[in-house]
């Protein structure tokens, strides 16, 4: 299974010092397949996202998605683009650029929606209870998403301990992503 690490500027700081500082630590204690950037408050969110891009170049970390902005993923050669289940319209526009696309998802309605836009993966959230996003979907209902749809399904939603990864893994999801399993 995946992992998928979702920044956060609570976590990894709101300047380019402290979000290198935040992503050395990272690549120092877990392990990262795809790595999103994402900052929904940021006045300088292109600069923050280039030290992004660069800091994971640095690490030769390659599979990194920036949050909400085709243009900017494109322009500084990132793999992908994570787009919220508002900015649909932006998966046509990341597949013209040639980039791995994410969707996120809360329903099925959403996913079949994302999936005849060309998406390549979704994440469907919450899982597990994670502050202000709703009632859990759980386990039980991952797994019957996994069973019947094609893309690829990466878990989110209140997943923080090995335990929950554990529990994920047992769904046969594609990945998980989190925020907050990924800090030290």
């Amino acid at each position: 299974m995946k992992s998928y690490a979702i920044t956060d500027p609570k976590y990894y700081g709101d300047t380019t010092e402290i979000l290198r500082d935040s992503l050395h630590n990272l690549f120092q204690t877990k392990k990262v397949d795809f790595l999103c950037f994402r900052d929904k408050e940021s006045r300088i969110y292109e600069v923050m996202a280039e030290e992004f891009i660069l800091t994971c170049k640095a690490h030769n970390f390659s599979k990194t998605l920036l949050h909400n902005d085709a243009d900017l993923a494109y322009k500084l050669g990132a793999f992908g683009l994570h787009v919220s289940s508002s900015q649909f319209d932006l998966i046509t526009q990341a597949k013209k650029y040639g980039l791995f696309c994410v969707a996120s998802t809360h329903n099925e309605e959403e996913i079949n929606i994302a999936v005849n836009l060309g998406v390549d993966a979704v994440t469907y959230s919450p899982v597990f209870h994670t502050p202000n996003k709703g009632i859990p979907k759980g386990l039980e209902d991952l797994k019957e998403k996994v069973d019947k749809i094609s893309v690829k399904i990466i878990a989110l939603g209140g997943i923080v301990s090995d335990e929950d990864v554990a529990k994920i893994k047992s769904t046969k999801a594609y990945a998980f992503a989190s925020i907050r399993y990924f800090i030290k």
